[in-house]
């Protein structure tokens, strides 16, 4: 059924719940995961090029691959195959959610895992929910792990 299983880390404790749940599907059904972790700044959106954008940039890739080589290490602790994407949005108009479906599309996965911290009220509406998002726009299943 499931061959083919996206998983968004993020290095907290929900997304690492999600995890663990991709992990036990893989392994029931025998699928391959494709870890994936997304570089963002809304700071390095602007034309005017500041002097530690750079800095700050190479320091979020830096995190972005540390987060990845972890859920990696767990994967295959678990036994499990797996591969990894760092996805970099550079632009304010990409946001993370339509970055997640279209890799999704392309890979191809047949579901999507993601952690939710099942917000509610106006820390919903202030903050959003990039899962949420994920689960309206996506063409394939999503599976949604809330957070303790």
């Amino acid at each position: 059924m499931f061959k083919h299983i996206l998983v968004a880390v993020d290095g907290s404790s929900t997304s690492s719940l999600a995890l663990e749940q991709a992990i036990q599907l893989a392994r029931e059904l025998q699928a391959k995961l494709r870890l994936l972790h997304a570089v963002y700044d809304a700071t390095l959106d602007f034309e005017i090029e500041y002097p530690d954008t750079a800095v700050l940039w190479e320091a979020l890739r830096g995190s972005g691959e540390e987060i990845l080589k972890k859920a990696e290490a767990l994967t295959g602790q678990a036994g499990v195959e797996a591969e990894t994407k760092l996805l970099e949005i550079r632009r304010a108009h990409e946001h993370v959610a339509e970055e997640i479906a279209a890799e999704a599309d392309a890979w191809p996965a047949d579901l999507i895992v993601l952690g939710t911290h099942g917000r509610r009220g106006l820390g919903r509406l202030l903050l959003g929910s990039v899962a949420e998002r994920v689960a309206r726009i996506a063409s394939k299943p999503v599976l949604l792990v809330r957070g303790q």
